[in-house]
């Protein structure tokens, strides 16, 4: 009875040989990448949240443009002034804005730390 280890020495291996395996390799690398770029984006914005501050630009993930007027850290609550004529002011969770707006124009960067 032949081992294994004594097909793979003698280099008769059954099959189409280790190319099979290529394919599943090449889509695991790509997975680790995705996952590291992800949570490597996601530490920024946690970065770049704890440093915000009063008059910064926000944009929320439902789209609303707003300049911070209030921060309550414990709360985890921003309040952001939405509207200059009317002084509207709205509350949202720190944790729903997704961009800081650097400068006076909207470019849609966010701030460097």
């Amino acid at each position: 009875m032949t081992t294994w280890i004594t097909i793979f020495a003698e280099g008769d291996a059954p099959g189409p040989g280790m190319w099979q395996y290529l394919p599943f390799l090449v889509m695991g690398l790509m997975l680790v990448m995705f996952f590291r770029t992800s949570s490597k984006q996601k530490r920024e914005l946690q970065n770049a949240l704890s440093l915000m501050k009063k008059n910064d630009k926000v944009v929320t993930s439902g789209g609303i443009l707003g300049v911070v007027v209030a921060i309550k850290e414990n709360e985890d609550e921003v309040t952001l002034k939405v509207d200059d004529t009317s002084n509207t002011r709205i509350r949202v969770l720190k944790s729903s804005v997704v961009r800081i707006i650097s400068g006076d124009a909207a470019t849609g960067e966010t701030k460097p730390q």
